[in-house]
């Protein structure tokens, strides 16, 4: 890793939530853009920073990783005599109205579609245009608009906070909507 990214790793390190990396990485123009209204849970910038690109409102989930490159070349090169062959980058360009799941996996030469939501531990290998994915590779779901709909029929939980990150009657009453106890 080289001191730009060394540098800008502890600075992200030293930001105390998603939305300030975000802040971060726009003020010091890490990526080829960045847009507002962003959160990114990363800390480790990738290699070739400035080949990804993200719109406005996009959330970028704990673990994902941009993969800009591959190193495919290296042991190509070692096989045959003269070394005739190069590095594969390519860009990843990501519109608005993101959301990007933890442990997601987004492969080089990838744009991803507004209004497109990508499920936790997804591998996106192809570009996506609006939707909920999920899979390995990432497979359409249904419709923005269809998740929309399930999601408003989701109990409503009161977020408190207390010890622990979540106060006791929080805590309950997700136990009791998970288990199906509820009112």
């Amino acid at each position: 890793m080289d001191w730009y990214r060394i540098r800008h790793t502890i600075g992200l390190y030293l930001c105390p939530t998603a939305i300030k990396r975000a802040e971060y990485i726009k003020k010091h123009h890490i990526l080829f853009h960045i847009g507002d209204n962003c959160m990114t849970m990363f800390r480790k910038i990738p290699l070739y920073p400035k080949l990804i690109s993200l719109g406005n409102n996009v959330w970028v989930a704990s673990n994902v990783s941009f993969i800009t490159h591959d190193v495919i070349h290296r042991m190509l090169n070692n096989s045959v005599e003269n070394g005739i062959f190069q590095e594969n980058i390519g860009c990843i360009d990501i519109k608005n109205n993101v959301f990007i799941g933890a442990n997601t996996t987004i492969l080089p030469n990838v744009s991803i579609g507004p209004n497109t939501i990508i499920a936790a531990g997804s591998i996106v290998n192809k570009s996506l245009r609006g939707g909920v994915y999920a899979g390995v590779p990432a497979r359409y779901i249904c419709s923005i608009e269809e998740f929309m709909e399930k999601r408003k029929k989701v109990p409503f939980v009161e977020i408190k906070g207390g010890k622990g990150g979540l106060s006791p009657e929080t805590v309950s009453a997700a136990w009791k909507r998970f288990t199906g106890q509820e009112k």
